[in-house]
């Protein structure tokens, strides 16, 4: 049986004690430990002490580690700097687009080698994107430009994920918005750009996916052999006349929003789609809870969730349901 995870991202203002204690306590089985909320991946390389702790702290509460999560860091190797960014890295580099860079490589790899002291495989991340401004191609947008982006992203990348091989550990971008490989075709194009490189594989993160109107389970069939790791998390689309795809820029939870994150079983996700393809695939990794859902109260979201998903996650069946009318 799949472990069922949960990211700690959201539950960023919690310590790491409280995050395991509660966590645990729901029934999870582990945890995705987001770095930028609760793991100094710096320390945990460099400080014996600290590792301990955190290694005990885990122990105590009955829980395991499958993946560590970058995302903010990830997003900051990648993109052209904005103000939005400084949010991302430290105080000291706010305003200083090469340093936050140069940063955010750095810390990358710490995450790599923090992973491989966990004996964790999987970082999940974002990678950025130098020319998401442009995916409407007005003004008019060369292939050349496309092209020109994706060689930066990879001329940044192929040194990190040496690292990354160094280390024995995958990366699993998050195909998202904002990202260099942010639907079906750009992430075909990205996994070309890197010659099918083993070290980059998917996080599959059906919610963002089913809001630009594609098919989650054809994704996962098509990319079986890039998912390295999976977030559970919904979305319901509603587009009632006056709300549009892209948002209106209006903050997410406001109901005229033409779609919002929701928690699991409450959105258009089609999750038993979902498991029957992972079963077909025999993915047995985790089942990474992202919960996000400004309309419901966060613990109460993560106890539901959780029990969804458990319920959910069955197995592939090792006999065929009509095997037993067959005559020798």
């Amino acid at each position: 049986m799949r472990p069922i995870t949960i990211t700690t991202g959201q539950y960023g203002d919690l310590s790491f004690e409280k995050v395991c204690q509660t966590m645990s306590g729901i029934g999870y089985d582990g945890l995705e430990i987001a770095c930028h909320t609760h793991l100094d991946v710096r320390r945990y390389v460099s400080e014996n002490s600290y590792r301990a702790e955190v290694q005990e702290t885990l122990n105590q509460n009955h829980l395991q580690v499958w993946a560590l999560g970058a995302h903010l860091a990830g997003q900051c190797v990648g993109d052209v700097w904005d103000p939005r960014l400084d949010n991302f890295a430290p105080d000291k580099y706010q305003g200083k687009p090469k340093e936050i860079r140069k940063w955010a490589i750095e810390e990358i790899k710490f995450v790599a080698e923090a992973a491989k002291l966990m004996g964790v495989k999987i970082v999940t991340s974002f990678m950025g994107s130098p020319i998401w401004a442009w995916w409407y191609s007005f003004p008019q947008t060369t292939q050349t430009m496309i092209d020109e982006g994706y060689g930066k992203i990879k001329e940044l990348w192929d040194p990190i994920f040496d690292v990354f091989d160094e280390y024995g550990v995958v990366f699993a971008l998050e195909v998202h918005p904002t990202e260099i490989a942010f639907d079906y075709y750009s992430t075909e194009k990205l996994l070309d750009v890197f010659k099918k490189r083993p070290t980059l594989g998917i996080n599959f993160d059906p919610s963002h996916l089913q809001w630009q109107g594609m098919d989650p389970c054809l994704f996962l069939r098509d990319f079986a052999d890039r998912v390295y790791h999976v977030h559970m998390k919904d979305v319901k689309v509603k587009l009632d006349g006056r709300s549009g795809i892209l948002g209106s820029h209006i903050e997410f939870g406001d109901l005229r929003r033409g779609w919002n994150f929701v928690s699991l079983g409450h959105g258009d996700v089609d999750f038993d789609g979902i498991i029957r393809e992972l079963n077909a695939m025999h993915y047995q990794g985790p089942l990474s809870v992202e919960w996000e859902d400004s309309g419901m109260e966060r613990m109460f979201g993560a106890k539901e969730a959780y029990e969804f998903t458990k319920k959910v996650n069955f197995d592939l069946s090792d006999v065929a349901f009509d095997s037993a009318l067959k005559v020798d």
